[in-house]
């Protein structure tokens, strides 16, 4: 699985810093905060992960200048449910789970952990409709995505989270996420992991 420790990776629109993250991976729990550089705008998220290092419990949340919202989603049986509260309301969310039972919600460990159950299963390609949770909206749908190893390279991986969006991910030896590149021009890389 993914090496457990604490994980800081940079997020670049060409030269410029958009954001940071800081992500930490415990054996049964993935935990990050994403900071908006010139801002206080952030976007947080925790998962709590089955005996199958598969998704059980997330909660999120994301704070743009005064306003806020949060979720709270567990995943049981086939569907991915919750609710997200924003202002004093309340709203019901569920969406259905795919095949493995994938669940995204925008940090790189969660790709991470997918790249990690890929290995796992030793295939090289999936297609299968993975349940995310929307850093912007914390609303989750699911949505058919693609992940598959680049020919003849072990450690790079072509992951498509929608039509028309392509990310390569290159993993090191140990499984950790050192850089992800889209089709956009951002580029994210680790900086610094400590072991934990």
């Amino acid at each position: 699985m993914i090496p457990a420790g604490e994980y800081l990776y940079e997020i670049r629109r060409g030269a410029d810093l958009v954001a940071t993250e800081d992500d930490r991976f415990s054996g049964n729990e993935i935990s990050g905060i994403r900071r908006f550089v010139g801002s206080s705008d952030s976007f947080e998220a925790t998962a709590t992960l089955d005996e199958s290092w598969m998704v059980a419990r997330v909660t999120a949340r994301y704070t743009r200048g005064p306003f806020s919202r949060s979720a709270t989603y567990e995943a049981n049986n086939d569907f991915l449910r919750g609710t997200v509260s924003a202002m004093g309301s309340r709203t019901i969310e569920t969406t259905k789970l795919g095949r493995y039972r994938e669940v995204d919600c925008g940090l790189v460990l969660f790709k991470a952990l997918m790249i990690a159950h890929t290995r796992q299963r030793g295939q090289s390609r999936w297609t299968s409709r993975v349940a995310t949770v929307d850093p912007a909206t914390l609303t989750a749908q699911t949505h058919k995505k693609t992940c598959r190893q680049k020919d003849g390279q072990e450690r790079i991986f072509i992951y498509e989270p929608r039509m028309g969006d392509v990310e390569e991910i290159e993993i090191d030896d140990a499984g950790r996420i050192i850089r992800i590149v889209d089709n956009t021009g951002h580029r994210i890389e680790l900086k610094n992991y400590t072991p934990g």
